[in-house]
């Protein structure tokens, strides 16, 4: 496969690795970072906060500990000091048993969503639709035999 740079010439790309892969994880996640940066939450935040926001019912606490635990694989303590640090800017409220975001909570989630669209427009253009595909394929493996390696490991 050849990806087209920013110039008229064509580079062979790699082959897919773990290296390569964590690249592209953390390069992206660095930009999505710097536009969180400017709201004044961490990526552990934002990732806690969304769970909230898009749930279909209001979580408890131990739901989105679950959930973003899934996602990060993060220490459960940790998540549960985010879950407190979103409580203390009131982006999320306590309501008995469960979370609720706040009205400012779920205006950061848009907000940060509509800045970051530009950065993923740009990252994302030009990417033949059959490469997505098959990078959906191979990462949707790798997670799978990841996961089934990190419980196997956690057992």
């Amino acid at each position: 496969m050849t990806v087209a740079a920013s110039t008229t010439a064509s580079i062979t790309a790699p082959v897919a690795d773990p290296r390569l892969l964590a690249l592209a994880h953390y390069a992206a996640r660095g930009v999505l970072e710097r536009v969180l940066a400017g709201h004044g939450i961490t990526f552990q935040q934002q990732i806690a906060l969304r769970a909230v926001v898009t749930a279909d019912a209001p979580p408890t606490p131990d739901d989105v500990v679950a959930q973003v635990q899934g996602s990060l694989k993060a220490d459960p303590a940790d998540i549960r000091t985010t879950l407190d640090d979103l409580l203390a800017k009131h982006l999320l409220v306590a309501d008995g048993a469960h979370l609720r975001p706040t009205d400012a909570g779920r205006e950061l989630i848009s907000v940060a969503a509509a800045e970051a669209a530009p950065f993923t427009a740009r990252i994302w253009a030009g990417v033949d639709a059959d490469d997505l595909a098959a990078a959906g394929r191979v990462l949707t493996l790798v997670a799978e035999r990841a996961n089934a390696e990190l419980a196997a490991l956690t057992a």
